[in-house]
């Protein structure tokens, strides 16, 4: 079923061209599905290749984007629809409200970020929407071990491997969407310490 999915990913111009390949394949793909893409609204990098893909096959791109960022000329002005706001918080917060979902392709640290608060939230039950990551060549293999050894750890439970998955291909990613249940229980509990 058609969704707004919200994608993050890398803004770098100079990674390998197995990431760029993904990311025009999941343009290609949403706009065949209907899918609208709700991204960060610049034009380079991952994600400016999710989106020109995207709407070379027919599909509706959202971007949200700070005015800081907009200013430097870095905004994709082709868009449907381009949000400019105050800030990144407000770009995070404007992205959330429009999506139906979450996808990471590769990225940096605000990849990292912006998918951390979506478990997150989604772990304190303030959303149950898909969250996705797209492991393109492996590139988040330490990112699932990491997960793995905080559970090991008990830094968290093992409900949380239910807050999000991990698919190798788009086809995969898009198929996790298809399949999606959300999560039925598990909201975080804090101990207060007594004595």
């Amino acid at each position: 079923m058609p969704c707004n999915l919200c994608v993050f990913c890398s803004s770098s111009d100079v990674i390998e061209p197995v990431y760029f390949q993904a990311a025009k394949e999941l343009g290609s793909a949403m706009a065949k599905r209907g899918d609208v893409l709700i991204y960060g609204g610049t034009t380079v990098g991952l994600m400016g290749a999710v989106a020109r893909s995207l709407h070379q096959q027919g599909g509706r791109v959202v971007g949200v984007i700070p005015g800081f960022l907009a200013t430097r000329g870095m905004a994709y002005t082709p868009a449907d629809e381009l949000i400019l706001t105050r800030d990144l918080r407000e770009r995070k917060a404007v992205m959330e409200s429009r999506a139906d979902a979450f996808l990471a392709l590769p990225g940096g640290f605000g990849t990292l970020e912006e998918m951390l608060e979506i478990i997150t939230l989604k772990q304190l039950q303030q959303h149950t929407k898909p969250t996705i990551f797209l492991n393109t060549a492996g590139f988040w293999d330490p990112l699932a071990e990491l997960f793995r050894h905080m559970q090991a750890h008990q830094f968290v439970k093992p409900f949380s491997e239910s807050l999000y998955d991990f698919a190798p291909t788009v086809a995969e990613a898009l198929a996790c969407l298809d399949h999606y249940e959300p999560p039925q229980s598990g909201l975080k509990m804090v101990r207060s310490a007594k004595g």
